[in-house]
C-alpha cells in the first residue's frame, strides 16, 4: 500500500479518532469471548482430503483479535494499540477471576443440579486460566511490535506482507505458551503437539483469508481518520499506557 497523501505526524499529538474506541470495545469483546467460551469445548472435525482436525473451538473467533490488532497498529499505531492490549488483559484477567469466585460460591440447593454443568463451562483450572493471559498477552504484543518494525521497513508498502508476517509471529508465540503453560504435562506429547500444529496453522491461515478485508478496512480508517501512524520515535516497551 502507498504512502498516505496526509502529512504524517513526527510525534503523536493529543486528539480524538471517531472508530479509536469502537474497535477497542470489539477486541475486548472478542478476546473475552474466545477465551472463556471458546475453552469451554474441543472439537474434532472431519476434513475430506485430510481427516480428523481436532482443535479448541476458540480458534474459530480468537484470530479476530490479532486482525483487530493489526488493523490498530497499522492505523493508530504501536502505542495505541498497546492500550487495547492492555484493556483486553485486564479485561481477561477480571473475567478469570470473577469465573473463579463464582463457581467456588456454595450452591444453593435448588441449584446444585445445575452446578457441575457451570464447573465444566467456566471452571478452568488455573493453569488454563494463567496461559491464556500470559499467551494472550506475549503474543499480541509480539504481533504489534513485529507489524510495526516491518512498516518502517517497506516504507508503508505491501500491507499483507506485515499483517501475515506479524500474525505468524503472534499466534506462534501464543500458541507455544497457552499450551506448554495449559497443558504440559497433562496431554500425551503426541497429542499436545498435533493440537498446538493445528491451532497455529488455524488461527495463522485465518489471518490471510481476512486480506481483502483487512485492505477494506485498513483504507477506510485511514481515510476517515486522517491517520497512518508510523512509529519511527516509539517507545517499544510494552509496560506503559502512553499513547
Amino acid at each position: 500500500m502507498s504512502a498516505a497523501p496526509w502529512p504524517l505526524a513526527a510525534e503523536r499529538s493529543p486528539r480524538s479518532y471517531r472508530f479509536y474506541d469502537l474497535i477497542l470495545g470489539a477486541y475486548v469483546c472478542v478476546v473475552l469471548c474466545a477465551n472463556l467460551i471458546g475453552a469451554a469445548k474441543v472439537s474434532t472435525v472431519q476434513v475430506p482430503g485430510w481427516g480428523p482436525v481436532t482443535f479448541m473451538a476458540g480458534v474459530l473467533f480468537f484470530p479476530i483479535s490479532y486482525f483487530f490488532g493489526d488493523i490498530l497498529t497499522e492505523v493508530y499505531g504501536y502505542a495505541r494499540d498497546r492500550r487495547v492490549v492492555w484493556s483486553g488483559f485486564a479485561a481477561l484477567t477480571f473475567a478469570s477471576l470473577m469465573s473463579m469466585v463464582i463457581v467456588r460460591l456454595p450452591p444453593a440447593e435448588f441449584w446444585r443440579t445445575q452446578q457441575p454443568a457451570v464447573e465444566a463451562m467456566f471452571g478452568n483450572t488455573p493453569r488454563i486460566a494463567c496461559g491464556s493471559i500470559v499467551a494472550f498477552w506475549c503474543g499480541s504484543f509480539v504481533n504489534s511490535y513485529v507489524l510495526a518494525k516491518m512498516k518502517l521497513l517497506t516504507r508503508g508498502r505491501w500491507l499483507w506482507t506485515r499483517t501475515i508476517g506479524s500474525t505468524l509471529c503472534g499466534e506462534l508465540v501464543d500458541s507455544l505458551l497457552f499450551y506448554a503453560i495449559a497443558f504440559a504435562g497433562r496431554w500425551p506429547t503426541a497429542a499436545l503437539i498435533s493440537v498446538t500444529l493445528t491451532q497455529y496453522v488455524l488461527k495463522s491461515g485465518w489471518e490471510v483469508l481476512a486480506t481483502p478485508a483487512t485492505y477494506w478496512i485498513v483504507g477506510f480508517l485511514k481515510r476517515a481518520e486522517q491517520e497512518d501512524y508510523y512509529d519511527r520515535n516509539t517507545d517499544f516497551t510494552p509496560f506503559s499506557l502512553r499513547a
